[in-house]
């Protein structure tokens, strides 16, 4: 077998698994819940099979960290983190808002990641140093330089009927200090449409890996900014991110800090 690039791996797995997602939507089999309201397809467990059957033709000590079911620690210097399907909630309703995250990382430093928009055909990606791509083209943060215009995007926790920090402050506070703030579902496809432009920034906490790895490092190749709500240095196992297109990064720190 001819050796294959990482990239060129990442994306046949997102498109594999996304063909297949988009041909099931509206036929789902089974569905469960993992807590009150975080439900999981059979859709979902079968992308995560194809994803790491996959990664594992290719790589086969490469080590995997995905949501549903498969969990290694990193022995090999290698690590995949893998949602297979973000958005499920939406995708078990029709909404065509869900994405397949891929991201690799190498001793605990992430160097690529891919978040595919099956519906769209959007095809986000970006390895460490050579910038962002939405398909074929080079895509870059917005220009927008002050919050009151900024478009905003976050989500809400499946705990959020349980917990404490629930992110409802947050989300009133900026609903009145932004241009607008949205909330689509899945958060990988928000921090790339924050790469892209769409969106100036997105905040959220209670993230896990999966959600997060492959959109950080697709928002800073796009020339963003990604910390935590302090600024301090965000990591995917981080519980809380900010992710802006840099400008009104500040300002986003400042309406977090009062909560």
């Amino acid at each position: 077998m001819r050796p294959r690039r990482f990239i060129d791996v990442a994306i046949e797995c997102a498109l594999k698994a996304g063909d297949y997602a988009r041909k099931r939507k509206g036929n789902i089999k089974k569905i469960s819940f993992k807590g009150e309201i975080n439900l999981v397809t059979d859709v979902d467990k079968k992308c995560e099979g194809i994803i790491v059957n996959t990664i594992k033709n290719y790589f086969p000590s490469h080590n995997i960290l995905s949501e549903e079911s498969y969990s290694e620690i990193n022995t090999s210097g290698y690590r995949w983190i893998i949602d297979p399907l973000d958005g499920t909630t939406n995708y078990a309703h029709g909404l065509p808002i869900y994405s397949i995250s891929i991201a690799l990382e190498q001793n605990d430093e992430l160097f690529l990641g891919v978040v595919y928009q099956p519906e769209y055909r959007e095809m986000f990606r970006a390895e460490k140093g050579k910038g962002a791509f939405l398909n074929k083209k080079r895509i870059y943060v917005s220009h927008i330089k002050e919050l009151k215009k900024s478009l905003l995007v976050t989500g809400f926790a499946y705990n959020i009927r349980r917990a404490m920090r629930n992110n409802i402050d947050h989300f009133e506070r900026f609903l009145k200090a932004s241009q607008a703030v949205r909330r689509l579902g899945s958060a990988a496809l928000d921090l790339c449409y924050v790469a892209c432009g769409r969106f100036e920034g997105f905040w959220e906490m209670n993230l896990h890996p999966w959600d997060s790895a492959a959109g950080k490092l697709i928002v800073e190749e796009a020339g963003g900014k990604v910390s935590k709500f302090d600024g301090s240095p965000f990591t995917p196992f981080t519980k809380e991110i900010l992710a802006t297109n840099s400008i009104v990064h500040s300002e986003m720190i400042r309406v977090l800090r009062r909560g």
